[in-house]
């Protein structure tokens, strides 16, 4: 018997705590990952909670459909440990995990968007994750060959590198009129910087409020950078660019996305992938006013996340600033990563 050791979440708000269970036996087309590293995800802090802050003191309830103790965690790299009979998996493979499965029914998964699936199946969201020494995958297909990087950048990859190049992407239309603007400079925002550099063949203005995180990405080749809490910052990016016609808020707040929009130019558009909260409100008439076109994005397809592990390949992207840690403190770096004590990413080595 193998068995399997978990950082679990047993309550609502409250610390993981450890759980040990017999690993399971794949069945079928499932197959079964021993983990080698996790990252930490800002959302991981939102399922911890048990809700999404919403603004105005309202808040999105994620509880349900989830059994306790569950395990989070879906930045997920290890080797592949067994197979069921029917699953096409080579034993010792190293491979990068595909977390955001759906139910392959639906009109999004039958379009290939298991990212947004009506009734999901994602790994460390609704389906137990990579705070563990194993994982359970349905199918090999979602298992992405990761050599020659390291499996703490991999497994980065499968969501904040995801999610920041399926954002670039649906900026590509603008991103020769003038620099990008990216809004935070956390994991995800300095995982977007490395990847604007490499798609697009220049650095993009930055803006935080963290001083830290601001020389961070100047560090990674930001072109600028801009403290949005400084009154002179909007007026600075707008001198130094003409008008912002592509951005992306890897916030998610009220503040980053008023800043965000007020300083795009006719036509310009705002891609929103963080969630911290709050209500964001502005004038009907300013979307025809400035044909201005502001979209959300959650994370990004396996088609995408195949093509993302392909670019850093073969651009030989550098990662990030990663730094590892063991398993045993997926709750202290939870802790840390909601007191901003963490720039760059945390991964859970297993």
């Amino acid at each position: 018997m193998t068995q399997m050791h978990r950082q679990s979440l047993t309550a609502y708000g409250a610390p993981l705590c450890e759980t040990i269970v017999e690993a399971p036996h794949p069945q079928g087309t499932q197959v079964l990952v021993r983990i080698a590293r996790c990252g930490v995800c800002h959302s991981d802090l939102h399922m911890q909670d048990g809700f999404f802050t919403l603004g105005e003191g309202k808040q999105l309830d994620v509880r349900s459909g989830r059994t306790l103790p569950f395990t989070l965690g879906h930045e997920i790299a290890g080797t592949v440990e067994s197979a069921g009979p029917e699953a096409d998996a080579r034993a010792g493979a190293k491979v990068a995990v595909y977390p955001w499965i759906g139910c392959g029914q639906c009109p999004a998964c039958k379009a290939g968007d298991e990212n947004i699936c009506a009734a999901p199946r994602h790994l460390g969201v609704t389906v137990d994750g990579g705070y563990a020494t194993h994982v359970l995958v349905p199918h090999p297909r979602y298992l992405i060959e990761y050599s020659p990087l390291s499996a703490s950048y991999a497994g980065a990859l499968m969501c904040s590198g995801l999610t920041a190049y399926a954002a670039l992407k649906r900026l590509a239309d603008r991103a020769g009129r003038a620099p990008l603007l990216l809004v935070g400079a956390g994991g995800v925002g300095l995982m977007g910087l490395a990847l604007t550099r490499a798609m697009f063949g220049a650095g993009p203005y930055v803006a935080d409020i963290d001083a830290k995180k601001r020389a961070a990405a100047l560090s990674a080749g930001a072109e600028e950078v801009f403290d949005p809490a400084d009154p002179a910052a909007r007026k600075a990016i707008l001198k130094a660019s003409g008008g912002i016609y592509a951005a992306i808020d890897f916030v998610g707040s009220d503040k980053s996305l008023s800043f965000a929009t007020s300083l795009l130019a006719k036509g310009g558009k705002v891609v929103v992938t963080g969630l911290l909260g709050g209500g964001y409100s502005t004038a009907v008439a300013m979307f025809p006013l400035k044909a201005m076109a502001i979209e959300g994005t959650q994370t990004g397809t396996l088609k995408e996340a195949r093509e993302l592990i392909e670019l850093v390949c073969e651009k030989n992207i550098a990662p990030p600033p990663i730094a590892e840690r063991p398993l045993a403190q997926a709750s202290a770096t939870l802790d840390d990563l909601r007191a901003g004590r963490i720039v760059g990413r945390v991964v859970l080595r297993v």
